[in-house]
C-alpha cells in the first residue's frame, strides 16, 4: 500500500481511533482516580486483553513471552525476516495517557491499515512488560528479555514488599525457565520505536515528528547517608548527626553541578529518610541519583564528583555514606541506515525532519545491542509528560501513521532491491 492511497480522512479517523485507544488503556490501573500500571501488575491482564482484542481480527498471532512482554507476529509470504516494532506497556505513578503506549497503539494501527497485504518481511509488534523501572528500581527488564540480559541477578531484585523479579514472573503465571526463548530471533533485521519526545523541543521548533540519532547516556544510583536517630527537641544542633540534614546539603550539590555543565542533567527524585517521625532526627536518608549526558564521559566524571561531595559533606557532619549503582547506561547511536530512512519517511508525508538526541532513556537503546535500531518522536505539547496532562496532537498522531506506512514501503524496496541484487 502506497502512501497517496490511505485518503486523508482515513488517515485522520484512523488518529482519532489511537488517540482513544490510549486514553482506554491509561484507565487500566492499580490506582482508581490516576493512571499506574507497573511490571506484571494485575491491569497488565486487562491491557493484553484489550489489544489482542484489536489484534486478533487482523489476522495476527499474539501470544506473551516469559518475561511478560506482549509478542504479535504479522506474518510475510514465506519465510522472511522480521521488523521489529514496539514501545512499553507499564507506566510511572500518576501517568499521562501516551508515554510508552501510544508507539504499541500505532504499530497497531499499521497492521490495520495494512488489512492482510503481505510485505517481503514479516512484522512483530512487541508492548514491553517494563521499561520505567518503578517496581524493582531497575528499568527495561521487557527489553533485556529480548537481548538475553535478563540474567539471574536481576531476576532476584525484589520490590519493595519483598516479591523479586522471578516471583512476579510466576505469580503471573510465566515460566521464568522460558526466558532464554524470549530473545529476538536472528531474522529480525531492525526495530522501530514510535515514543512522544517528553520533552519542548519539537513544540518550540513547530514541528511534529523526529528522528532520533542517538540516546543519550544514564547513570542511576543509590546515595545513602547515615547518622544517628535522636529526640528533636532535646538534642542541641551542634551535637546533631542528621542524616536528612546532609542528605539536603548535597541535593544542592547536585542541582549546581548540573547547571555548571553544558548538557548535564542530573535529578534526585526520590529521598526516604527513617525512622521518618516529626520529633526524631534522621539516622538514615536514601536518595536515588539520576545522571544523563550525550557524552558518557562527561557523565561519568559528574558522577564521580557528585559521589566524591557526598563523602566530604558525610565527613564533614560525622555522617557516614555509601552509594551503589543501580545501572550505567552508555550513550546509544541509531542506526544509520534505519534513521535515514526514518528522515526520508519524514519528508515525504510534507514535513521538515529534525534529528536530535533523546534525553530520556527508550526500549531502542536496548535493542539496538542486538539489532538495528531506529526511533521516531512525536511532539509532546508544552513539553508535560509523566503527568495526566501529557498530550499529542491529533495532526501529529496522523503524521506519524502517514510516516509508518511509507517507512514500511520504503523497507519493503530496499529488502527487494537487497534480494534482487544477490
Amino acid at each position: 500500500m502506497r502512501l497517496e492511497q490511505v485518503h486523508k480522512n482515513e488517515a485522520t479517523d484512523l488518529a482519532e481511533e489511537v488517540m482513544a485507544r490510549c486514553r482506554k488503556l491509561a484507565s487500566l490501573s492499580e490506582d482508581p482516580n490516576a493512571t499506574r500500571r507497573t511490571f506484571l501488575s494485575p491491569p497488565m491482564r486487562d491491557v493484553h486483553r484489550e489489544i489482542t482484542g484489536w489484534l486478533q481480527p487482523l489476522g495476527v498471532e499474539v501470544r506473551l513471552d516469559a518475561a511478560g512482554n506482549l509478542r504479535a507476529e504479522y506474518p510475510a509470504d514465506g519465510i522472511a525476516p522480521t521488523l521489529l516494532i514496539g514501545s512499553h506497556l507499564d507506566t510511572v505513578p500518576n501517568a499521562g495517557a501516551y508515554d510508552g503506549i501510544l508507539g504499541v497503539v500505532l504499530g497497531v494501527a499499521l497492521l490495520q491499515v495494512l488489512s492482510g497485504r503481505r510485505l517481503p518481511y514479516a512484522i512483530e509488534l512487541v508492548g514491553f512488560s517494563e521499561e520505567e523501572g518503578v517496581r524493582f528500581g531497575t528499568p527495561f527488564i521487557g527489553s533485556r528479555a529480548l537481548v538475553g540480559r535478563l540474567d539471574e541477578d536481576l531476576l532476584n531484585v525484589q520490590d519493595s514488599h519483598g516479591v523479586s523479579v522471578r516471583k512476579a514472573i510466576t505469580d503471573f503465571r510465566l515460566n521464568p525457565a522460558d526466558i532464554g526463548r524470549a530473545c529476538v530471533s536472528d531474522n529480525a533485521f531492525g526495530y522501530l520505536e514510535f515514543h512522544i519526545e517528553q520533552g519542548p523541543v519539537l513544540d518550540n521548533l513547530g514541528l511534529p515528528l523526529a528522528v532520533v540519532e542517538a540516546v543519550a547516556g544514564q547513570s542511576r544510583l543509590e546515595v545513602t547517608f547515615v547518622g544517628r536517630a535522636n529526640h528533636a527537641g532535646t538534642t542541641p544542633m551542634d551535637l546533631r548527626f542528621d542524616a536528612l540534614a546532609g542528605a539536603a546539603e548535597w541535593i544542592t550539590n547536585v542541582e549546581r553541578e548540573a547547571n555548571a555543565v553544558s548538557g548535564l542533567v542530573a535529578t534526585v527524585g526520590s529521598v526516604k529518610a527513617s525512622p521518618g517521625a516529626a520529633n526524631v532526627i534522621a539516622a538514615e536518608t536514601r536518595l536515588s541519583l539520576d545522571v544523563r549526558h550525550r557524552e558518557d564521559s562527561v557523565r561519568t566524571q559528574a558522577v564521580q564528583k557528585l559521589i566524591h561531595r557526598a563523602e566530604q559533606i558525610a565527613q564533614r557532619r560525622g555522617l557516614s555514606m555509601r552509594s551503589s549503582a543501580r545501572m550505567s547506561q552508555p550513550t546509544v547511536a541509531m542506526d544509520s541506515f534505519l534513521s535515514g530512512q526514518v528522515e526520508e519517511a519524514i519528508r515525504r508525508t510534507g514535513c521538515e525532519p529534525h534529528r536530535m538526541v533523546s534525553g530520556a532513556g527508550h526500549d531502542a537503546m536496548i535493542m539496538a545491542e542486538r539489532i538495528p535500531s531506529a526511533m521516531v518522536f512525536l511532539r509532546t505539547p508544552g513539553g508535560i509528560s509523566h503527568h495526566p496532562e501529557e498530550s499529542v496532537r491529533l495532526e501529529d498522531v496522523e503524521k506519524a501513521i502517514r510516516c509508518g506506512l511509507q517507512l514500511l514501503d520504503q523497507l519493503a524496496a530496499a529488502l527487494q532491491k537487497r534480494t534482487t541484487l544477490a
